[in-house]
């Protein structure tokens, strides 16, 4: 839990708040660690002296947990106590320009907690739901995607028929390579622990000559009446992911995901010039600036927003609405590993954007549910709201407690994957 020190002092308060006579003031952020899916949830709470006000953020990060909680424990939180918390944006920048060297994903999530805490904890105090504050609703709820692999076409198409009939209109689908790691499913390779220890090679070549060939097959299996999507996740280099966008057409895409790492992020235009198969990309972007000359031609065709990730709603929002000037939809990042509290955030995002297009629907294991009162789960394919004000999800510190991550981290020990000649590869 942060405590108020010198620091504090580093922010200078707002000239307008003691003229406004505002009363409610930050006492305290707390953090919390829990796993009750397995993977860390770092959960921020924004308390005040207004008794039983406070706001819930997330800022999760599997990779680096650790360091995003220092950032929160040593640094962020103690400059807010004593703050007046109804000024977002002003606290945004101030807690973003305090570190002097701007950005990285550690800070973004830091900074993403306390922001969707700090408009959770508005939109408590205006008695309103979340997406209110946003300019309402423009829709009545967000289409959702759901995830399904197998080894091959009539295995995928089969959960592909079974999702459908659980309402999902969206279905991303993942293909195994026999003999090599691939992304996104298990069925790569017999040996468990193989698989978990990444130690299973990837095959470039392979994954481009068989996964196409498997998207089509289960397209001409399922038929046109579900959007089907695919997630590269950075693995290929422009030359194969030129190779691959020209053998997958036939696939009939809704997106390709992550078709390229962020380093190689200057020849989406050229792929998306040379291809009719429209481009996802994002979700490792950890500033807004990131996105700019995707957006500007534009490049892409979806922005997978990791609401966390970006610093929270309010970078998020502002890149949305360039989203939709520039015709670029949203397709937030949500698996698992973003808590509820953040899928509930990124939902109240899409259903007050116009620019939306599908959500990444998380499938929570039972006792997720215990640890956040009011998670958002998907119904007949559509993720809806809540009516409450705020975000309309909540955090139960005992239940929590049952749900120990485990130390260390399995999350930071992340074991990186190489190439059939041993070199490393992407994630």
């Amino acid at each position: 839990m942060a405590q108020p020190d010198a620091r504090s002092d580093i922010l200078a308060p707002a000239p307008w708040v003691e003229d406004r006579g505002a009363k409610i003031r930050v006492t305290a952020v707390s953090t919390f660690l829990t796993a009750p899916h397995g993977c860390p949830h770092l959960v921020v709470r924004v308390e005040t002296n207004e008794p039983g006000l406070y706001g819930l953020g997330c800022a999760s990060d599997p990779q680096r947990t650790l360091a995003v909680r220092s950032v929160l424990d040593d640094y962020l939180g103690p400059m807010l106590v004593g703050r007046d918390p109804d000024d977002i944006d002003d606290i945004h920048r101030l807690l973003l320009n305090s570190a002097y060297w701007r950005g990285g994903s550690v800070t973004g999530n830091a900074l993403g907690g306390i922001d969707v805490a700090l408009w959770d904890l508005k939109a408590k105090r205006l008695g309103a739901p979340l997406y209110s504050l946003f300019g309402g609703r423009v829709r009545t709820h967000a289409e959702a995607y759901t995830h399904v692999s197998g080894a091959d076409a009539d295995e995928i198409a089969d959960k592909v028929v079974a999702a459908r009939e659980r309402g999902y209109r969206h279905v991303r689908v993942q293909a195994s390579v026999p003999g090599s790691d691939t992304y996104g499913t298990g069925a790569a390779s017999a040996d468990a622990h193989a698989l978990r220890t990444r130690s299973v090679p990837w095959d470039s070549a392979a994954y481009v000559r068989t996964v196409p060939r498997v998207l089509t097959a289960v397209r001409s299996r399922v038929g046109d009446e579900v959007e089907l999507l695919h997630d590269v996740h950075e693995r290929l280099d422009p030359r194969q992911a030129r190779d691959f966008l020209r053998r997958v057409e036939d696939a009939g895409l809704y997106f390709v995901e992550d078709l390229l790492a962020p380093e190689d992020a200057s020849h989406f235009a050229a792929l998306r010039a040379g291809s009719p198969v429209p481009l996802a990309v994002g979700e490792l972007f950890h500033d807004v600036g990131q996105f700019l000359p995707l957006l500007d031609g534009p490049a892409i065709d979806f922005a997978r927003i990791r609401v966390p990730t970006l610093g929270g709603l309010t970078p998020a929002r502002k890149l949305a609405v360039y989203c939709e000037l520039r015709g670029v939809r949203l397709a937030p990042h949500g698996p698992a590993d973003v808590s509820p509290v953040a899928q509930a955030a990124t939902l109240a995002m899409n259903i007050s954007s116009h620019a939306f297009g599908v959500q990444e629907a998380a499938v929570f294991k039972p006792a997720v549910l215990d640890v956040f009162p009011g998670t958002v789960v998907a119904n007949d394919g559509v993720l809806s709201p809540h009516e409450t004000p705020g975000h309309g999800v909540d955090f139960d510190e005992v239940a929590a407690r049952r749900h120990p991550v485990p130390e260390p981290l399995e999350h930071d020990r992340w074991a990186l994957l190489r190439n059939t000649d041993g070199s490393v590869q992407r994630p």
